[in-house]
């Protein structure tokens, strides 16, 4: 056993409102610079769609994260020989069509129009500068805003007759916030020629070295989630950092600290990094839970003993025992990685939403305490499809869970009733019930965020060095 400690983060996708703040706040402090004016570290997408860069989630095209072979793991994209036969020319990457153009405007048609001509812009490609049709981007799907013919060739929809879903009474939407995953068995750190990817050992942050980055773009493809962008104007890659010069100070993402809805949670995992081979080479079905299992105990006398001598610090240890994330992910099971049959073990995690009862709220039998969660208007397969690999057992026994501790709390606050008839349903106690109410309602910033901060082994005097250094070229698009 190797014990190792990894910043995660559970999104509630029961609270997201879609607004994109996230989103915005992201692009502004981490890629509003000239090359990256397509990519979004952070983006929201309306589920069904084929989200952003189109059908990301169809592995057939783009050949990202892992396959079995035999009892072996290998890379979807292929062996070293395949990358080397492909290194000048990959065959698996998105276009610009997939993402969007980059585009301005030409803002001479308004000053050269006529004094009464009615004021118009022509949209400009940022790329080519030739003017361009606007056909795609990121928000495009946006609260269904697209033909359902399209939103039908959602990779979720597998094993589902999506035609049922085509009429206005059977119309479902939920809101998806995507980032870089920072896997446990990233594929882009293993697809890398130049050896520019790396995962921190320290918190298990996945970056990308600049200086060793020769913009061969295999980590796009090899990345099943889409989430590293290559910058046109550089000629390297780049992607989502978790905002890491916040981390280590104990502040949380920008994403998390600009969420309206208050959704996301940051904390401390530990795993086993001995046996990671072992949870990602098994039966597609048993993903789920072979990733649980590497998940280790904080409070357990022998891995806290372990991770001391494998050199996580106190502080991580101490963050790791409060963690809401563990709580959520491994206590409770209520969080689930985003779809997990890609094999590389994602630390992002997420709650499934709960939806109205598309028919019938009240069962025919007086004694079931519970809605049937199998009615919910968001098919369950669907869900489990995206976070399960389609295991809906998994999503029903968590929706019960959600759903348990609306109900307990309803009767409790409206009737004064402490009825736990629900509860025992769902195997919740009261204590739990009540525990998992607040820190999902109302919980506080100090219990979303649980960020230990970063060890450092020496300490220099920064302040003598205030002011000598100037800003390095092309930071301010110098």
């Amino acid at each position: 056993m190797k014990v190792r400690a990894q910043l995660a983060m559970v999104l509630n996708l029961d609270k997201c409102i879609g607004c994109h703040a996230c989103s915005v706040t992201c692009k502004n402090v981490w890629a509003q610079r000239s090359g990256l004016e397509y990519a979004w570290f952070n983006n929201v997408e309306t589920k069904p769609g084929i989200g952003f860069p189109k059908n990301w989630e169809t592995q057939n095209r783009y050949k990202g994260g892992w396959e079995l072979s035999g009892k072996n793991l290998k890379l979807k994209s292929g062996s070293k020989l395949n990358a080397l036969l492909n290194i000048f020319s990959n065959p698996n990457l998105p276009t610009i069509e997939d993402y969007s153009e980059p585009f301005t405007f030409d803002y001479s048609y308004l000053k050269n129009s006529e004094e009464d001509a009615f004021p118009t812009l022509k949209p400009v490609s940022a790329i080519t500068h030739k003017e361009i049709d606007i056909k795609w981007g990121a928000n495009w799907e946006d609260d269904l805003g697209t033909t359902f013919e399209s939103r039908s060739k959602d990779y979720n929809f597998k094993d589902i007759d999506s035609s049922l879903y085509s009429s206005f009474e059977n119309t479902f939407m939920m809101y998806l916030p995507r980032l870089c995953e920072h896997c446990l068995n990233p594929a882009c750190v293993a697809s890398c020629p130049s050896g520019a990817i790396y995962k921190r050992d320290e918190d298990g942050i996945v970056l990308i070295d600049q200086n060793k980055c020769r913009g061969f773009r295999m980590c796009v493809s090899a990345c099943p989630y889409k989430k590293i962008y290559y910058n046109y104007k550089s000629g390297k890659s780049e992607k989502c950092i978790l905002c890491f010069p916040r981390l280590e100070v104990g502040k949380p993402t920008v994403c998390s600290e600009s969420c309206v809805g208050r959704i996301r949670y940051i904390g401390v995992l530990l795993y086993d990094r001995d046996r990671i081979k072992e949870a990602a080479g098994c039966d597609e079905k048993e993903l789920y839970r072979s990733q649980l299992s590497i998940i280790l105990d904080p409070n357990d006398k022998e891995v806290i003993s372990k991770a001391i001598e494998d050199g996580v610090p106190e502080n991580f240890l101490d963050a790791a025992k409060i963690s809401p994330v563990y709580k959520m992910i491994k206590e409770f099971k209520i969080a689930f990685p985003l779809h997990p049959e890609f094999r590389t073990l994602p630390m992002v995690y997420y709650i499934p939403p709960l939806s109205p009862i598309q028919s019938g709220l009240i069962s025919e039998s007086d004694e079931d305490v519970l809605p049937d969660v199998s009615k919910l208007r968001i098919p369950a397969k669907f869900l489990a499809n995206m976070l399960t690999a389609g295991d809906e057992s998994l999503i029903l026994e968590a929706l019960n869970k959600l759903l348990a501790i609306r109900i307990y709390n309803r009767n409790k606050i409206l009737y004064k009733d402490n009825n736990t008839d629900s509860l025992e349903k769902s195997n919740l106690t009261v204590s739990q019930a009540e525990y998992l109410y607040k820190l999902l309602a109302i919980a506080d910033y100090s219990d979303r965020f649980v960020i230990p901060t970063l060890h450092k082994e020496n300490y220099d005097d920064n302040y003598v060095k205030k002011g000598i250094v100037g800003f390095p070229k092309n930071d301010f698009g110098g």
